[in-house]
């Protein structure tokens, strides 16, 4: 029985000195300042329950099954452990190390050994004391830090938590910081998971005032890697702990010149980031570190790991796209029309489970294509990453989608029509470009072989793409009609989960091979536009997407038709009209039970079309049969008698100027090209509805996951990765799952604060928030309105002009014969095209499928509109030329110049 301290070997003091004085002794052998202390190991504790005949009692507590009991037995031996005398070997050991310190006040304070853990830290459940001055006083705060052991909150932690009950209890006795100020230091962000941050808490005074909530603390989020400040958030600092009296400290008021400013000044926030950076990296694991700034500079209190939500989870919060870039190498970021399926935010769900089922699929259509094994092997390091996630938004990787294109024969006429696809505003250099190949060959005559295999199959496939999007069209509606047919609020979870799993497996195995589909439009669209250079020199930018369109009977308008035709029934009847106008759309349906024809009408619609809604391919939104209520949005905006027509500008056009067997030729490549857009038209609806079926899967997940007790609610589901749902079945550790979910959340509503750029570009695979900033990832601000007479260019999507009322929306609601102006829009937007006068997109391309559908309804259309969702205000008065690609901001009483 000694007193110990630094001098001690660390094996001791892992032994029998407790968590603190592991994580101090390890800090000093670290190099970094530390107050000088000393620490009274768990058998000086044993020697007094010994000689006090309170060895056994002690030992009772911590075996106690039951609560109730453990609590009972605490109580009366921490009554005892206060009230028993020291025996004088233990007061002069106390003294010698209270000694050991010199004059002055210390800080008392329990070390138990299964404290400061990587798992649970006992955070704030054992006795400290702060100014504790002369040896009576020490006496008293040592017993009092031993009866703490057995305090009822500690206990109930234990249990809480499942761990051990604290049977032995060791002491620190420490020299006491004055300090001007004091706080904590997370290594990483320990309430959103990531891990390239550092957060700082400071107050003025001791710390103690901070960790017991009484005092309101500044709070600083740093990037791990740049030191840049991203958050300052400043505390109501009315009041500090200071030292003072016998209870160790009190709370005093802060001079009020000091309210006003921060706790920390800019090379003190500099000096903790670079020490925490060096301390996380000496003690191999994020840190939850205090410390202190006194007369003397910064001293680090006490250190121990994080055990919240990174100790378990270190992806609590997905960025990027979990792919190993080497140093300097770089990705470039492009949301173009991915924000068609995946607009604004977007759960960890459904981008996981998006990028699982695109790698998945171009894999499967590069191995249809009969690329060798050892390449195919090669574009397994790209393929699963063709997405990428930041403050939850959804991006193309864009460099492996040229990649991707690659694969088939035409790389560079594919390549130029993959930009005008996505709709990419700046299409990458032609020296980038053409070193994006998806694999590489051993030597030239590989390739040669391998590449002429993939043209034989390609083409093959070209010519027989009708046969190849039939057959799998009737296997498509097989399995859907299956599926569709189960009644899912009979099945179990694990039914469900089943089931998910098998539609999974045989429809992505199925859409891989399709993907060709895509290839050969974009080879067709390309010798499209080349064969209208060269026969129609002149023809107008609208003309090429005008008229190569999937046709007037595409599938995909359909929702739209029989949209119009509840529109129809219910402008015969005023009353219906009234409903549907003045009612709140959620209230609606109900309302409709006085109306029984017409809501047998929106049933035959729901039962039709219930797979559908806006955002639909997004898991957490939705559909018309879980909420009709966006049904109600659609119909109001369709209200207004728009007619559906077929603006046949394109046939006039050709009609005045191709003729002869120049015609024909062109009506011959022609025809192949509407015929695939058709195809890929009735692919989308079936991915809208194989999405749909899924989300009625997952939502049987969810209920039953939250049943059981994983997690809080139903919608906590959308909060995980598809990896981490499968583990919830396939008997993975599900017990941080609500702290992963509270970390999402929490960053969610953070990023909900940020302006989301269209296209950034990140180096390596190490970047933080302060990098992306400064690409544009920054709070939202407000912009100033575009004064009238300003013209926004765009790209022409549908012929004609128009002049109207701009209505910016975020979803189709309250349009009424305005100009739709929206960022984005995804295919559940259709229903509202036929009222709408104009559409303008600021995001997207003439190939999206919400700017076929309005081709095909003569609604004229502009796509790629910068700014515009903030440059135009609802209300105001604005010109679309869907010719000429322009917006153009009216002022009142401007008329259209007809000249």
């Amino acid at each position: 029985m000694q007193v110990l301290g630094p001098w001690t070997d660390i094996a001791t003091i892992a032994a029998v000195g407790g968590g603190k004085a592991r994580g101090l002794h390890r800090l000093g052998e670290c190099g970094f300042r530390v107050p000088d202390w000393t620490v009274l190991g768990t058998d000086v504790f044993a020697r007094f329950t010994t000689e006090a005949d309170l060895a056994r009692r002690v030992a009772e507590v911590t075996l106690f099954e039951d609560l109730d009991a453990a609590l009972a037995a605490g109580a009366a031996v921490r009554a005892e452990i206060t009230a028993t005398p020291l025996p004088n070997e233990l007061r002069e050991l106390i003294a010698e190390a209270y000694g050991r310190l010199g004059d002055g006040p210390i800080a008392v304070r329990s070390s138990v050994v299964a404290e400061d853990g990587p798992a649970h830290s006992y955070a704030g459940q054992f006795d400290s004391f702060l100014n504790v001055n002369g040896i009576d006083a020490v006496l008293d705060r040592v017993r009092d830090c031993w009866a703490s052991a057995f305090s009822e909150r500690s206990l109930r932690y234990a249990f809480a938590n499942k761990q051990p009950r604290a049977g032995a209890v060791a002491v620190v006795l420490q020299r006491l910081i004055a300090a001007r100020a004091s706080g904590v230091l997370f290594t990483a962000n320990p309430i959103s998971g990531a891990r390239d941050e550092l957060v700082v808490s400071a107050v003025y005074g001791l710390g103690e005032g901070l960790v017991s909530g009484a005092v309101d603390a500044d709070s600083v989020v740093v990037d791990k890697s740049s030191g840049t400040v991203l958050e300052t958030v400043l505390g109501d600092k009315d009041r500090s702990y200071v030292p003072e009296g016998e209870q160790g400290y009190a709370i005093s008021p802060v001079d009020a010149e000091q309210r006003e400013l921060p706790v920390l000044t800019d090379a003190e926030i500099t000096e903790i980031t670079e020490l925490g950076r060096k301390l996380e990296v000496e003690f191999g694991a994020p840190q939850d570190v205090e410390w202190a700034i006194d007369d003397e500079g910064l001293w680090f209190l006490q250190s121990r790991p994080i055990t919240t939500v990174l100790g378990a989870a270190p992806g609590a919060i997905i960025r990027g796209a979990g792919e190993v870039v080497p140093d300097g190498e770089q990705r470039i970021w492009d949301n173009s029309n991915i924000i068609e399926s995946f607009n604004g935010l977007t759960s960890p769900l459904t981008f996981t489970t998006a990028a699982d089922i695109y790698g998945r699929v171009y894999h499967g259509y590069a191995k249809s294509l009969r690329v060798p094994d050892a390449q195919l092997r090669q574009t397994e390091r790209w393929t699963p990453v063709l997405l990428g996630y930041f403050h939850g938004r959804v991006y193309y990787n864009l460099l492996h989608w040229y990649r991707m294109v690659g694969i088939a024969p035409g790389y560079p006429l594919n390549r130029k029509v993959l930009e005008a696809a996505l709709g990419v505003a700046e299409p990458l250099p032609d020296d980038l470009a053409k070193t994006l190949r998806p694999f590489t060959f051993g030597n030239p005559l590989s390739r040669l072989r391998s590449r002429s295999v993939t043209t034989l199959t390609y083409l093959r496939r070209l010519f027989g793409i009708d046969a190849i999007v039939e057959q799998f069209m009737t296997d498509f509606y097989r399995v859907y009609d299956e599926y569709e047919a189960i009644d899912y609020t009979a099945l179990s979870g694990t039914e469900a989960y089943a089931a998910y799993r098998r539609v999974d497996r045989d429809l992505v195995a199925r859409w891989g091979p399709l993907m060709v589909l895509d290839a050969i439009l974009l080879t067709c669209t390309g010798l499209m536009f080349l064969l209208t250079k060269l026969l129609l020199p002149k023809a107008p930018e609208w003309f090429l997407y005008a008229v190569v369109g999937p046709g007037a009977d595409v599938e995909s308008a359909e929702p739209a038709r029989a949209m119009k035709a509840l529109a129809d029934v219910a402008r015969a009847d005023p009353e219906l009209t009234a409903l549907v106008n003045s009612t709140a759309p959620e209230q609606i349906y109900p309302a409709l039970a006085n109306h029984p024809d017409f809501r047998a009408e929106v049933d035959a619609y729901i039962d039709r079309y219930g797979y559908r809604s806006l955002d639909e391919l997004k898991l957490e939104t939705p559909d018309l049969r879980e909420d009709p209520a966006s049904l109600f949005i659609m119909l109001r905006s369709a209200l207004p008698d728009a007619p559906l027509g077929h603006r046949d500008e394109a046939e006039k056009y050709l009609d005045q100027h191709l003729h002869g067997i120049r015609r024909r030729i062109y009506e011959r490549l022609r025809g192949k090209v509407s015929r695939c857009a058709a195809h890929r038209e009735r692919l989308r609806f079936c991915r809208t509805r194989a999405f749909g079926m899924v989300k009625r899967m997952i939502r049987v997940m969810g209920r039953d996951l939250a049943e059981r007790g994983v997690i809080d609610e139903f919608s906590d589901v959308f909060y995980l990765t598809v990896q981490e749902l499968r583990g919830c079945y396939e008997q993975a550790d599900t017990t941080d799952l609500r702290d992963l979910v509270g970390a999402r959340k929490a960053q969610r509503a953070k990023d909900a604060g940020l302006v989301a750029p269209a296209r950034f570009v990140t180096t390596g695979s190490t970047f933080g928030r302060a990098e992306l900033a400064t690409q544009g990832w920054v709070p939202i601000t407000d912009t100033p309105a575009a004064e009238a007479g300003t013209v926004l260019m765009g790209t022409p999507s549908a012929s004609g002009i128009v002049e109207g009322t701009a209505v910016v929306v975020d979803e189709p609601r309250d349009v009424a014969g305005g100009i739709l102006v929206a960022y984005r829009t995804d295919p559940g937007w259709v229903a509202a095209l036929p009222s709408a006068s104009a559409l303008v997109i600021e995001r997207g391309s003439p190939l999206t499928h919400v700017a076929i559908v309005a081709r095909e309804l003569g609604v004229p259309t502009v796509v790629q509109v910068k700014d515009v969702t903030t440059k135009v205000r609802t209300g105001a008065r604005i010109r679309v030329d869907g010719t000429n690609g322009t917006v153009t901001v009216l002022a009142e009483g401007d008329v259209r110049d007809e000249s």
